[in-house]
């Protein structure tokens, strides 16, 4: 049996005396064990680990695997070599000057095999613009995971030609960003990345159809945490926007609205109601929409919930 297979085969076993699925590997008794009710499974656990055995801490830091993760951010995912400009070997020492010249060249081809041809350059270009753009906006590791993901998947379809790298680029970070749950809107993007906001919804559109990406519609309950915190209010503030949004997606006054408009109205109603007011101004800056919209999304908030605001 494989070993992908096995280990399988392991995940969705159940205990045989409890049904519980709480089951651990020690490694050092080659046993399968149930935490629940400590029943042995499997007394002859084989470890698929490394494949080398370390018997006191002294061996295992010297046979330890060193070196960085692959990730999907870099067009060789990592694994390829750089040799440094420090002019020194591993041991720390300095390089005779009679082999630098040589150590030059080596440098110089090594840059140059890294890549081989016009898709690892499109890549290269486009995931370190995708990096950049993933760092100006705040977006955690596993969104540009994602986004890079979904922009290989694009180069590999052939989507990319006609259309610009950093277009392209941006839109697969604004699908990451729906994929993830880490919603950011079409002209936060937009304004950092200098494209227009609409040749990034036009690729998105183009991207989503042709990969077949799932992705459900954004709710406003997504962007109250992040306006909270960029307008510094407090959790009881955030936690009556989310009551109110709760009562107004009960009455239906959240369909055919946008989110961030509905999340910026309840969000300036919740700070009114709570002591903690804040201008719509200061609210329409924060969630990129108009003073107009707030007070429209405010006045039928207001008026279907019965809510009673002293302004």
């Amino acid at each position: 049996m494989a070993k992908k297979e096995k280990q399988k085969i392991e995940e969705t076993i159940n205990c045989p005396e409890c049904r519980s699925t709480h089951l651990t590997k020690d490694y050092s008794r080659a046993e399968l064990v149930c935490e629940d009710c400590g029943l042995v499974i499997d007394e002859a656990f084989i470890d698929h680990g490394p494949e080398w055995r370390a018997f006191d801490s002294d061996q295992r830091e010297k046979r330890a695997r060193v070196g960085a993760p692959m990730t999907y951010t870099i067009h060789d995912k990592g694994l390829s070599t750089m040799i440094s400009w420090k002019n020194r070997d591993s041991y720390g020492k300095s390089i005779p000057t009679r082999n630098r010249a040589q150590l030059y060249r080596l440098r110089k081809w090594q840059r140059r095999v890294r890549i081989s041809d016009a898709t690892e350059r499109n890549l290269a270009l486009a995931l370190s613009g995708l990096d950049r753009l993933s760092s100006s906006l705040g977006l955690p590791r596993t969104v540009r995971e994602t986004a890079a993901m979904i922009y290989r998947k694009a180069v590999l379809k052939k989507l990319i030609r006609g259309r610009s790298i950093e277009g392209v680029a941006a839109a697969s970070l604004y699908a990451a960003c729906r994929q993830c749950n880490v919603p950011r809107t079409l002209d936060e993007i937009s304004n950092t990345a200098h494209i227009s906001r609409k040749e990034i919804g036009r690729t998105y559109r183009y991207i989503s159809r042709e990969l077949e990406l799932k992705l459900m519609p954004t709710s406003p309950q997504d962007y109250i945490s992040r306006f909270c915190s960029v307008l510094k209010l407090s959790a009881d503030v955030k936690a009556k926007t989310l009551e109110i949004l709760h009562e107004a997606a009960n009455r239906e006054l959240t369909s055919g609205r946008g989110p961030t408009g509905m999340a910026a109205a309840t969000l300036y109603i919740a700070s009114v109601l709570c002591g903690e007011r804040r201008t719509q101004r200061e609210v329409a800056d924060v969630a990129g929409v108009t003073e107009v919209t707030i007070r429209n999304r405010y006045k039928e908030i207001v008026d279907k919930l019965d809510i009673d605001v002293l302004l």
